[in-house]
């Protein structure tokens, strides 16, 4: 399908609903967006997230293939430095995630369509929050189809 037919269904005619995913780590990041949804906070329903024992565990190539599978923007959420379960997860999410950012600005792929913030579990409000800022600097920035690989489309 076209970026443009997998749009929300509450989308305004010729209004850009990027495609967002997110990576959340499973004790603090993913139990944020549990709690964001229990207290009813809003944020955008075009954002996938994809469950993750830890930031530390995510591999940069799920975060390509995340694009050439079609995401206009994609965030990686942890738990705060110093606070990881796996005590230091958080740390090498950041070192590696630190030359992926170099890699996607050689491949063209603008920087603001990459981030990686730490929210805890008990942070359902900042979540939200994070989630709706995210979506809207990716919105601005239009559809991307830097990596888009044509055979991905179904």
């Amino acid at each position: 399908m076209p970026v443009e037919t997998m749009q929300s269904p509450d989308a305004k005619p010729g209004e850009f609903k990027p495609n967002i995913v997110a990576f959340c780590c499973n004790w603090c990041s993913y139990a944020g967006a549990d709690l964001a949804g229990t207290n009813r906070l809003e944020y955008p329903a075009n954002v996938k997230i994809i469950r993750v024992p830890c930031s530390g565990r995510l591999n940069p190539l799920f975060i390509l293939r995340a694009y050439q599978r079609g995401a206009d923007g994609v965030i990686i959420c942890g738990c705060h430095p110093g606070d990881c379960h796996y005590t230091t997860g958080n740390y090498y999410a950041r070192r590696r995630l630190a030359s992926l950012f170099s890699l996607l600005d050689y491949m063209g792929i603008e920087k603001n369509r990459t981030h990686v913030d730490w929210v805890s579990a008990a942070e359902g409000a900042r979540f939200g929050k994070v989630m709706n800022e995210f979506v809207s600097t990716v919105r601005t920035l239009g559809p991307n189809n830097k990596l888009e690989d044509l055979r991905c489309r179904t």
